[in-house]
């Protein structure tokens, strides 16, 4: 497999204080002071300049050969705090007809090590891996027409949660593929999906929440179910109060066992505790398609969409901050595209982001960029 090159673009902008390493306590320690953001009228006001102390290293890691990398919304860190889990919609924007493996492990140079999961997935969305290193992977949405006619053996394909062990065998699945329901035994454009701290399963949907089209009837929810995949409870409706949704887009938790939701069609996140209580909302990390929380309660939440059609005057980019006080101390700035990704608007950002155990953070890209991108900490001059 020949490598494929990197394009490195420095951007540096100078920080109260210097920046050792990305991970642990030291975080806080070294932000701008302050929130982070300012608020007028109630309103938080955007969050677009904030100091940036990462290199941005584009088309980082090597797709096998003969491949090119499609959309990306999902990747995760081993739990070696070593390799990279992704997952490409096969060299395209879905996995209809496609023989390839959409589910790669990639070492810490870039290089895949592990691939599978040709022909059970056709649009994977979310990822997660748990305690004992298992893949999950949200799968969004089922074949359209066009591609059904094309490809009838992707009928029974999306609606979907597939748990796979480390070496790719099929553990666990939720949902009935191809088709789309309503819990106990159906799902509806499953966005993401974690586990909890006790091994229950978390499950967010649906996708269509922020359209246009959408409306009261639209899922958006998110789903609760044991370790064995037994259906517990839901909560959420479509909307705008607390508890409701447009989109629960992305899932995390925190150290003190508070799950964060990335309400993407509301620009917010919706901060629950296990059962599904609602606790927080917080307006100043944009509109949010990935989230990543590490084990120091460092936030990482990017922003794919935003734009004039979306989230106005707010820019597309990486925020990074505290899960436990709100601040917000960096922002990354999108990359500049002639064609914008999301609602328009200025640039191209991911919509999947990870964080390895040196603090390099893992952009996965779609739209009008692909593949991956790296944020490397460096030193602030």
């Amino acid at each position: 497999m020949m490598p494929q090159a990197s394009t490195r673009i420095a951007l540096f902008v100078p920080v109260v204080a210097l920046l050792t390493t990305c991970t642990g306590d030291a975080n806080a320690n070294r932000a701008a002071s302050g929130p982070g953001y300012v608020v007028e009228g109630g309103v938080v006001q955007p969050v677009n300049g904030l100091p940036n102390p990462y290199e941005t290293v584009r088309d980082w890691g090597t797709i096998p050969a003969g491949r090119v990398w499609g959309s990306v919304s999902a990747l995760q860190t081993d739990i070696d705090g070593r390799h990279i889990w992704v997952a490409d919609r096969c060299g395209a924007n879905g996995c209809a007809g496609s023989d390839v493996d959409p589910i790669l492990k990639m070492d810490p140079d870039g290089n895949v090590v592990t691939s599978f999961g040709s022909g059970l997935m056709m649009w994977p969305h979310g990822m997660h891996v748990d305690e004992e290193g298992n893949v999950w992977i949200a799968d969004a949405r089922s074949a359209r027409p066009n591609e059904l006619e094309q490809f009838p053996s992707a009928a029974g394909l999306g609606h979907q949660v597939i748990k796979f062990s480390p070496e790719g065998e099929v553990l666990l699945t939720i949902g009935v593929g191809g088709e789309a329901g309503d819990p106990p035994t159906h799902l509806t454009e499953p966005n993401d999906v974690i586990t909890g701290p006790n091994g229950d399963i978390y499950v967010a949907e649906s996708h269509s929440g922020q359209n246009s089209g959408a409306g009261p009837d639209t899922p958006a929810r998110i789903n609760r179910y044991s370790a064995d995949g037994t259906f517990i409870m839901s909560w959420g409706t479509w909307g705008t109060e607390p508890g409701q949704f447009k989109t629960p887009h992305a899932l995390a938790w925190d150290s003190q066992g508070r799950l964060f939701v990335s309400d993407r069609g509301n620009n917010r996140i919706q901060i629950f505790d296990a059962d599904g209580n609602f606790l927080e909302e917080w307006d100043q990390f944009s509109r949010i398609s990935g989230l990543h929380i590490d084990e120091n309660d460092v936030l990482y939440a990017i922003d794919s969409e935003s734009g004039p059609e979306r989230n106005l005057d707010w820019r597309k980019g990486l925020r990074i901050g505290s899960a436990r006080t709100g601040d917000v101390w960096y922002y990354i700035p999108q990359h500049d595209r002639e064609v914008p990704s999301g609602g328009g608007g200025f640039g191209a950002m991911g919509e999947g982001v990870t964080v390895d155990a040196a603090g390099n953070i893992y952009g996965g890209e779609v739209g009008s960029v692909t593949g991956l991108t790296k944020f490397i900490p460096r030193l602030m001059p």
